[in-house]
């Protein structure tokens, strides 16, 4: 990251003495997560792929894959609903959300049932599961959902899609956020809270490991509290954008099984009314070969970030310049 700041500053630098160049830059915000999470370094490879600031190398000279003339950044932000309103509201380029959080908000269901849909939402790639942490101190006697009550237990930050899915597990274990000592930080403040003994547990939607979590897990005992049960069952039929999941043993220091949960999509969504030719550009250089490869080596998940599940769980409209690039990979 800190390697392409340095080539986009001296890019800038270089703009100065040539503005006819300057014209052709062009700027693209991803809103992702807070940046304890995995959205926010995931965000970061992609913005890397995608940008091809004016004077950098060609591709096939080993320079930047992305869209010529395209400075994009990974922004810090609140989550999924704070990224769709992003992009609603034109301040944002693209955004991270889960798929069910897109679908509600595209549809005006679920927790949109009280606004006006946002329509003109759309899918650019569906990428890699996100699991969902029930993260517990291991001393809390927190060993199933149902023992959260009356706990201090941190659900995420309003904005967030973890916020979301915490409500509905809640609801469907009998609990609400009455029957618990409710708080709602990110997941490097909840475990900061849980080290200084003032949490039991915390909540958190993304895929693992996460930096958060892995970090916390080094220095004090915890738990991942199981999200199974007849309960769950229900939930799938209620919730078809939930599957079944499971962290594989020793994903998080002392955690030595396989613990059971469940997990929704992580999309990258835009709008409409972003140009064909752009968005097809920068799913093309999402999915290109060397991007790839970046991805694989950069982060744990980036190895799920593949063409076959970029078609997989849509939930809502793809723009038309990824479904054109999707149609002629076979994908659609």
């Amino acid at each position: 990251m800190k390697k392409w700041i340095a080539i986009a500053a001296a890019s800038l630098l270089g703009l100065m003495a040539q503005p006819a160049i300057a014209q052709d830059m062009q700027f693209f915000r991803i809103g992702t997560g807070g940046t304890a999470g995995t959205y926010y370094p995931i965000g970061g490879l992609i913005a890397n792929a995608i940008s091809n600031p004016p004077g950098s190398r060609a591709c096939e000279d080993g320079g930047s894959c992305g869209v010529p003339g395209l400075v994009a950044t990974a922004v810090a932000s609140n989550g999924s609903v704070g990224n769709i309103n992003g992009v609603a509201g034109g301040n944002l380029e693209a955004g991270f959300s889960q798929s069910d959080v897109a679908y509600w908000a595209q549809t005006g269901t679920g927790i949109w049932e009280d606004q006006d849909a946002i329509d003109n939402l759309r899918l650019i790639a569906n990428l890699y599961p996100e699991s969902i942490h029930i993260v517990a101190r291991r001393d809390s006697g927190i060993a199933s959902v149902a023992d959260l009550k009356g706990k201090k237990v941190s659900l995420d930050e309003p904005g967030s899609g973890t916020l979301v899915d915490a409500k509905i597990i809640l609801e469907a274990f009998g609990l609400s956020e009455s029957d618990i000592q409710a708080e709602y930080l990110k997941p490097d403040q909840a475990a900061d809270r849980m080290r200084d003994g003032q949490m039991d547990a915390f909540f958190f939607v993304g895929g693992y490991p996460a930096g958060a979590i892995a970090e916390l897990a080094s220095q004090q005992d915890i738990v991942l509290v199981p999200v199974t049960g007849p309960e769950v069952d229900e939930m799938l039929a209620e919730y078809s954008f939930f599957a079944k999941d499971s962290f594989p043993a020793d994903t998080y220091n002392g955690v030595s099984e396989d613990v059971p949960t469940l997990s929704v999509g992580a999309q990258l969504v835009t709008s409409a009314d972003l140009s064909d030719d752009l968005v097809y550009g920068i799913t093309k250089a999402i999915y290109n070969d060397n991007t790839q490869r970046l991805f694989a080596s950069g982060h744990a998940k980036g190895k799920s970030i593949t063409l076959d599940n970029a078609v997989q769980g849509a939930g809502i409209p793809f723009h038309a310049g990824a479904e054109r690039f999707y149609k002629e990979a076979g994908k659609l």
